[in-house]
């Protein structure tokens, strides 16, 4: 099994967490320690969970426990989504975009959850 970064839920991830990134350089300057940290923060934290998680998969509870985390951040990062549209600050077409790649991330990341013997590391 390759790298974390082969992962399609991490691609999506990092993707999810780059479109933050450019949409969130918009946001008002009154925001920057609050929403646009805020959103930033928990869209890469999906990444940083998977990564860890991945290096440990040889221990399943440890594993499913950090692919946990991250969808845990990916659901704070719908909740700074909804914050978003409601301040205004995104449009409906750009919510709607990041909101159903956020969606898609979390069935993925709960299919992680619920089989983790998929990703498990082959024994010689």
């Amino acid at each position: 099994m390759g790298s974390f970064r082969d992962l399609i839920v991490y691609k999506k991830a990092f993707d999810l967490a780059m479109s933050v990134y450019h949409v969130t350089k918009q946001f008002p300057s009154d925001e920057k320690y609050s929403l646009t940290s805020q959103i930033r923060r928990s869209s890469r934290s999906v990444c940083s969970n998977l990564a860890e998680g991945y290096r440990k998969r040889q221990y399943p509870a440890h594993f499913v426990a950090k692919v946990s985390d991250a969808d845990m951040e990916n659901t704070e990062t719908s909740v700074w989504l909804d914050f978003s549209l409601s301040c205004e600050y995104i449009d409906d077409t750009t919510f709607a975009f990041l909101k159903n790649t956020n969606i898609e991330m979390g069935r993925l990341l709960y299919d992680i959850i619920e089989n983790p013997e998929k990703y498990s590391m082959k024994k010689s």
